[in-house]
């Protein structure tokens, strides 16, 4: 089963690689990884994405939550929460397909970031993955020259909020 996990770190030098050798030593994958700092720059929070049974996501809980700079960790994936995920797809463009890759953008609300009509146009999406994944079908009868996603971010729905108090 698909978990997506929240941790809270000191923001400092080298947390990064030792969640992620956490994960190497014991043979995780780690699906989709984000860090950004919070409100309180002294902490990030990480949104990790990975695939195990229960016992195997409690494991990780529980080593997570005894490395020095790990502050909280929750794994909201069996509660109400919300996750968006990003996608910039640049797209070969000339005046054969232009026009239809902007129907295509519009149809699903994609942000045009860049627009060289007689050569290339980069589009934005952001959205669950399952609509990520669709619109990159759609996108399928176009060349694609590259994209980038962020994976996953999430968190609770409600007033309570996962911070350092």
């Amino acid at each position: 089963m698909r978990h997506t996990i929240t941790i809270l770190v000191e923001n400092e030098f080298g947390v990064l690689t030792r969640v992620a050798g956490l994960f190497s030593a014991r043979g995780y994958n780690i699906e989709s990884l984000n860090v950004a700092p919070i409100l309180d720059k002294t902490a990030s929070r990480m949104t990790l994405v990975t695939r195990g049974d229960e016992h195997v996501i409690e494991q990780i809980r529980k080593q997570l939550n005894k490395l020095i700079p790990v502050i909280k960790v929750e794994d909201i994936s069996h509660a109400v929460h919300m996750e968006r995920e990003m996608l910039l797809v640049k797209l070969a463009s000339d005046a054969s397909c232009h026009d239809a890759i902007i129907a295509q953008a519009g149809d699903v609300r994609a942000k045009i970031v860049e627009d060289e009509p007689d050569s290339y146009i980069i589009l934005e999406l952001t959205g669950q993955t399952d609509k990520l994944d669709a619109f990159l079908e759609r996108l399928s009868e176009f060349t694609i020259i590259e994209m980038t996603r962020t994976g996953p971010v999430g968190m609770r729905r409600g007033s309570r909020g996962f911070t350092l108090d």
